[in-house]
């Protein structure tokens, strides 16, 4: 018995016999094109139900290649980030930072799993240690921020520096605005969680104004980025953390957790605690500090 049906606009054949069932994407969104597929694709499944398919011994790098061409129905952004991880361990190894090591493994048990399921490879044990998570809490100082506001080159991209700060958003997410999305205080964007409104404050206004609006490819802000960084002599500086520079000085500000994960479009509150929990501590040591040295300088 099988079905043709349509998920996220993929159509799918599913097979089965003697209550075993096998799907298979069609990697089609027309009915006209999955219909005239459907016989080929129904006999090899057949095949592959009675006489069993032996599993395959592909080389990882054969397929970590199958893996990421397969449709998975992923973000553009999640495919880019996958296939950076994937190629970084073959070329390199696990990364060393633990946050980054513990995407590369989830990334990896995944295209492995993959792999099995597709009889690619017969058999894989699973690392442990994927879902450990080390809070990143690097955050800019004023000087550093007045020193990059300054010196970063060329403008335009020194403007992007200023606009991803100013406004909260990720690189993803103003690297390539359309005129369209663009209103008097916020922008629509398309980004890592789909669509949302990005609030701007006055500084940010003032810069897409005055700007050419920006067309940069993902390699052009990590390359001018870290141009710029050695030049300035930034240490363990990424792009990223001007968005959590933003949200730490919303916290200084007083801002409750809740109204931080709204701004910056976070899809629970749970993503923001994780995230910025260590930098609420930090700036909650920070005010003891300060009111110790007072009281004791009294």
């Amino acid at each position: 018995m099988s079905s043709l049906y349509k998920k996220n606009n993929r159509y799918y054949l599913s097979v089965q016999l003697d209550k075993k069932r096998v799907t298979r994407s069609l990697r089609t969104d027309s009915y006209e094109v999955a219909k005239a597929v459907k016989v080929d694709f129904e006999k090899k499944i057949l095949l592959e139900l009675i006489n069993g398919a032996k599993p395959k011994e592909t080389p990882l790098a054969e397929l970590t290649e199958l893996y990421l061409k397969a449709d998975h129905d992923w973000r553009p952004n999640t495919l880019v980030l996958n296939k950076r991880l994937l190629n970084g361990y073959l070329k390199n190894g696990f990364p060393k930072h633990p946050t980054t090591k513990s995407m590369a493994i989830r990334v990896l048990n995944a295209c492995n799993n993959w792999g099995i399921k597709q009889k690619l490879i017969p058999s894989y044990e699973t690392i442990p240690v994927g879902n450990k998570y080390e809070a990143r809490t690097r955050v800019f100082t004023r000087q550093e921020l007045d020193l990059m506001f300054e010196k970063i080159t060329p403008k335009h991209f020194n403007l992007f520096v200023q606009f991803a700060y100013y406004s909260g958003a990720r690189s993803d997410e103003i690297r390539r605005i359309s005129q369209e999305n663009i209103f008097s205080d916020y922008i629509v964007e398309f980004g890592k969680d789909g669509r949302r409104l990005v609030k701007l404050n006055k500084q940010a206004q003032a810069i897409l104004t005055d700007v050419e609006l920006w067309d940069y490819t993902v390699n052009y802000v990590q390359l001018t980025w870290s141009r710029n960084r050695k030049k300035l002599g930034l240490i363990d500086a990424r792009f990223h953390d001007l968005r959590r520079t933003f949200g730490y000085n919303l916290i200084k500000e007083g801002r409750p957790i809740y109204e931080l994960s709204k701004l910056l479009g976070h899809t629970s509150v749970t993503t923001t605690e994780k995230h910025y929990a260590p930098l609420y501590r930090l700036n909650l040591r920070i005010l003891y500090c300060k009111v110790f040295l007072t009281e004791f300088s009294v």
